[in-house]
């Protein structure tokens, strides 16, 4: 068994991890314990089961899950847990991720999934997003999520007049 964790991140394919990295680096840049997994709800889906169980002893408060195609690990991870699970649509196939987020955003009503945009930027605010629902409960997450988005706040003030901007 491995350490506690707040948030377990996993998604189908290890192809994933180009855009499910962002969500790792958000939440080591706010210093949130998490652990990152490619498991397939097709492929290995007792791996699945084991793995939402396991993390969920450890501590794990919120699931990222990301998926590309038909989708279901983010549905197949909800199942397993009455925890937030944050389901980030990726591209991996000819619909370029519409098919992954038309499948993710359908949740059947009882077992909800938190849909984030297609790809890095959705798997970057499923972070933030997580990094938000543990603030409710924890003061040093809510501290270091404030200044994070006091930092962008500051970046864009800081840029504020296009015509300074380099070319």
């Amino acid at each position: 068994m491995a350490g506690a964790i707040d948030v377990g991140i996993v998604m189908g394919s290890a192809s994933d991890w180009t855009a499910m990295q962002a969500a790792s680096n958000i939440l080591d840049e706010l210093g949130i314990a998490h652990e990152c997994k490619v498991l397939s709800a097709h492929r290995s889906p007792h791996a699945v089961v084991d793995w939402v169980e396991d993390a969920s002893k450890r501590g794990a408060k919120v699931f990222i899950a990301g998926a590309g195609m038909a989708a279901a690990l983010p549905g197949v991870v909800a199942a397993l847990t009455h925890l937030p699970v944050l389901g980030v649509p990726l591209d991996g196939s000819a619909l370029q991720g519409l098919d992954a987020l038309l499948a993710i955003v359908q949740m059947p009503k009882g077992i909800p999934v938190g849909t984030l945009a297609i790809g890095k930027h959705g798997a970057l605010n499923a972070a933030l997003l997580a990094a938000s629902i543990l603030s409710l409960s924890d003061a040093k997450v809510r501290e270091r999520l404030l200044a994070y988005r006091a930092a962008q706040t500051q970046q864009v003030l800081d840029n504020a007049d296009p015509t300074k901007q380099s070319k």
